[in-house]
């Protein structure tokens, strides 16, 4: 249910209803406020996944959002401690549509609530999230605030004020904000398994620098099965500190923000290591950033793609990939250069979802193969970025 913010400052609904989402243009949506006691302001989005709400509200990529599940049985399977995207949660809030249940799976340890306290993170729940998603598919994602409050006290004009006062995403670097502050060496945990967990990496070959936009753990453990060494940097290291480090291979991260503003001192970065044929690999928003260092533009889309249910085509093979996606940014078609080849797109609205420079080992993606929505359509990309990183490793050698 929709309701003009000036209709809804009752006493019945301070008593009744504990959580309250306000959006720039004064329409409120009320329910049951859940996780964190306070309030968060963000652009409202929604994802469209069944499963993986842990590592969809820890990853870095949400930092400056508020999630609509769409789904309506989110927190049913509980919280663990090994699927984190993130050691710090950057999503500003969530909102669900049914009450969270008693977790029913083996790997639970904590409730979501709880996990959702833990880590400071607002949420409401008994919100009409179908209507709110037709309100973002027909109108964009719009700026809001939601707020949690036990004794069901608000203040909406202030709250109002704080969605309207927000920047917004535009020309918004957040990349800087979520990145690693100093270099590590990823310890090399390969990808979680039904029988074993987590095994250690105990062989690297290959050494890949990644630069963190806002890196998800599950892109780390792709790379360790491949028995690499992965040296993770902050997003503004220079280029000539990243060549010192002497990679095999070079990965952009995905991370949240606008492209754009990242790009202001990414760019010149990429393009530097662009010449020295060290191959590259990007991923979401490290595939909008190697467009922007290639000379092309980006622009913010009316929904973005949130889900794990997007029909990609491979234009190179003729397949079509199920993907996991993030993305409210994408790169203008009409804009790419001649070196660039369009590799994939998207089935909902022919987006570029995949490009290459023509003449280096040079290419990305803007969804997340590390996911596996499909479940493992999209594997091969770090096969194909291995293969040049081995490459590339056999000449050095020479």
């Amino acid at each position: 249910m929709i309701n003009k913010a000036k209709k809804i400052n009752s006493k019945k609904f301070r008593q009744f209803h504990t959580g309250v989402l306000v959006l720039e243009n004064k329409v409120v949506y009320k329910g049951i406020g859940i996780g964190y006691q306070g309030s968060a302001t963000g652009e409202v989005c929604f994802n469209t996944s069944l499963t993986g709400y842990q590592e969809i509200i820890s990853d870095p990529s949400y930092a400056g959002q508020i999630i609509n599940f769409t789904f309506p049985h989110i927190g049913n399977v509980g919280t663990n401690k090994e699927d984190h995207e993130s050691d710090k949660i950057w999503t500003k809030g969530i909102i669900l549509n049914s009450e969270i249940t008693n977790p029913s799976n083996y790997r639970s340890l904590k409730n979501l609530d709880g996990w959702l306290k833990k880590y400071k993170i607002v949420g409401i729940t008994g919100l009409d999230t179908r209507s709110l998603t037709n309100y973002i598919r027909d109108k964009g994602a719009p700026k809001g605030t939601i707020c949690n409050n036990k004794k069901g006290n608000f203040n909406l004009k202030k709250l109002i004020n704080s969605s309207v006062k927000w920047s917004g995403l535009n020309n918004l670097d957040l990349a800087q904000t979520v990145t690693t502050k100093k270099k590590y060496i990823w310890q090399g945990f390969k990808t979680w398994k039904k029988e074993k967990g987590f095994e250690k990496n105990k062989k690297k070959t290959n050494r890949i620098i990644a630069i963190d936009y806002g890196i998800k753990k599950n892109i780390l453990r792709y790379f360790a099965n491949f028995n690499c060494e992965i040296i993770v940097v902050p997003c503004d290291l220079q280029a000539k500190e990243i060549i010192k480090l002497k990679p095999d291979g070079i990965f952009l991260s995905n991370g949240p923000g606008d492209p754009a503003a990242t790009g202001r001192y990414a760019i010149n970065i990429i393009q530097k290591l662009i010449k020295t044929s060290i191959p590259i690999f990007g991923i979401c928003l490290g595939h909008q950033l190697l467009a922007l260092a290639l000379k092309a533009k980006t622009k913010k889309m009316k929904l973005g793609h949130r889900g794990a249910n997007h029909p990609v085509k491979n234009l190179i093979n003729d397949n079509v990939e199920i993907t996991s996606q993030n993305h409210g940014f994408e790169i203008v078609k009409e804009s790419l250069p001649k070196n660039i080849e369009v590799t994939h797109k998207s089935l909902f609205d022919n987006c570029i979802e995949g490009i290459k420079l023509k003449n280096r080992p040079v290419f990305s993606v803007q969804y997340h193969p590390e996911s596996n929505p499909g479940p493992q359509d999209s594997h091969y990309l770090f096969k194909q970025f291995i293969n040049e990183v081995i490459k590339n490793a056999k000449k050095k050698r020479h």
